[in-house]
């Protein structure tokens, strides 16, 4: 009786709803995803995000392996963390945080750390502008699940961006360079295999640093130096394994504005600007206005005052945050 009740259970144990190409199928969603999301319009994009998702929930309710459980769980876990990233580019910040946070579970419960310290670096991206005290110590946190290759990087950089917001110019510079540090020791996980949102370009390493030097005072220099590198390397196009975003690509080039314009470049940061202002509707994403009043900020100054130019590269603004995916969209669908 003892042993056939034993083998009763393995029968039912040994059942299994999903096939091994179903689950190559979902994980190649997820890595196509990830990688479309650098260049397409964030709106149809997140619809198919929760697609996919969808299908991922209908699995989970099958009768499932240990192993097929943990990679259903990383992929909901990756998937909620690049719709945080469109809900928030869209414009919604709230229900941005919310999905990180149901990403957070998922990495949680099956103790992904690389994942863990993206989530991490995700929320400390979307709360940044509102509250950077809170962004630093969430990049920080961060740094405790990953602390190698070019994801622990980024949150080195993240750190640096929001130490210099807070107005501590010597922790943000001790960030950059463990940055640097960081991104140079080898380092390989599944994460980074994914590719695409999932994996900082060294292109977008030199935006974050000049993302950060921009806001220490008397640093336009190093700022135009580090965010002309950017541009440099955005316009050689991405390195083997790298993939390079729009909009950072475009925050680069804002950045980079506002640094010449503070050292009275106007023609040079209204030509630097201009593929900016060119986007279409679909990809005016919600840091591009965001980050313009920097520039409409140093056009204001006393400097520029008398100047046509300048008031000409306003009105350009101006027009672009007009016409912007947030400004047209009242809600996400469903």
């Amino acid at each position: 009786m003892t042993a056939h009740e034993g083998s009763d259970h393995a029968e039912r144990a040994e059942r299994r709803d999903i096939g091994e190409a179903t689950l190559e199928q979902l994980r190649a969603d997820l890595v196509r995803l990830s990688h479309y999301y650098m260049t397409g319009d964030p709106l149809p994009l997140f619809l198919e995000m929760r697609r996919v998702r969808s299908r991922v929930y209908t699995a989970l309710d099958r009768q499932l392996w240990p192993r097929d459980q943990t990679e259903l769980y990383f992929q909901l876990a990756a998937l909620n963390c690049l719709m945080a990233v469109a809900a928030n580019d869209l414009g919604y910040q709230q229900a941005g945080e919310e999905l990180v946070r149901a990403g957070w579970a998922y990495a949680t419960a099956i103790g992904h750390r690389p994942l863990l310290a993206h989530l991490r670096l995700e929320l400390a991206g979307i709360v940044f502008w509102d509250r950077p005290r809170q962004s630093l110590e969430l990049a920080q946190s961060g740094l405790e699940y990953l602390s190698d290759g070019p994801n622990a990087a980024q949150l080195h950089l993240q750190s640096a961006r929001a130490a210099a917001r807070l107005g501590d110019a010597e922790t943000a510079r001790r960030a950059i360079t463990s940055a640097t540090e960081a991104r140079e020791r080898e380092h390989h996980d599944d994460l980074l295999e994914i590719g695409g949102e999932f994996r900082l370009s060294r292109a977008s390493h030199h935006y974050m640093a000049g993302a950060a030097v921009i806001e220490i005072p008397d640093a336009q220099a190093d700022a135009v130096t580090e965010l002309g590198r950017a541009a440099e390397l955005y316009a050689a196009g991405p390195e083997p394994g790298e993939d390079h975003g729009f909009g950072m690509t475009a925050l680069t080039h804002i950045d980079l504005a506002a640094a010449l314009l503070r050292a009275d470049r106007l023609d040079s940061a209204a030509s630097v600007l201009a593929p900016v202002l060119s986007l279409p509707h679909g990809k005016r994403i919600k840091n591009l206005p965001e980050r313009l009043t920097r520039v409409r900020a140093e056009l204001a100054s006393p400097r520029y005052q008398s100047s046509p130019r300048a008031r000409d590269l306003d009105e350009q603004i101006e027009e672009f945050t007009r016409d912007t995916i947030v400004a047209g969209l009242r809600e996400l669908p469903g």
